[in-house]
């Protein structure tokens, strides 16, 4: 089984949100459709980012790195072209 660490981000608010999955395309639509409570007020949502990783703690330790200052910096490097618009 596949495990996705994913970045999405608020048309609304500009903010982020990470989480993780197993099946990242049933995700993104419970996200879409407003039935998950973090991210209901927060739509509509892109999907900008996802890492892939065969174990599922490997991709929780991934999500809780992302969510630290230097994951979040991480993210602006390796999304720099994105952030620039």
């Amino acid at each position: 089984m596949l495990y996705y660490t994913y970045v999405l981000k608020s048309d609304k608010d500009n903010k982020l949100y990470i989480g993780f999955t197993n099946n990242l395309k049933l995700r993104f639509e419970q996200h879409k459709k407003g039935l998950v409570t973090s991210t209901k007020n927060r739509r509509p949502l892109k999907l900008i980012y996802c890492e892939i990783c065969t174990e599922r703690k490997d991709a929780t330790k991934r999500e809780g790195y992302l969510k630290t200052h230097y994951g979040k910096m991480f993210l602006k490097k390796r999304l720099k072209s994105y952030f620039r618009g």
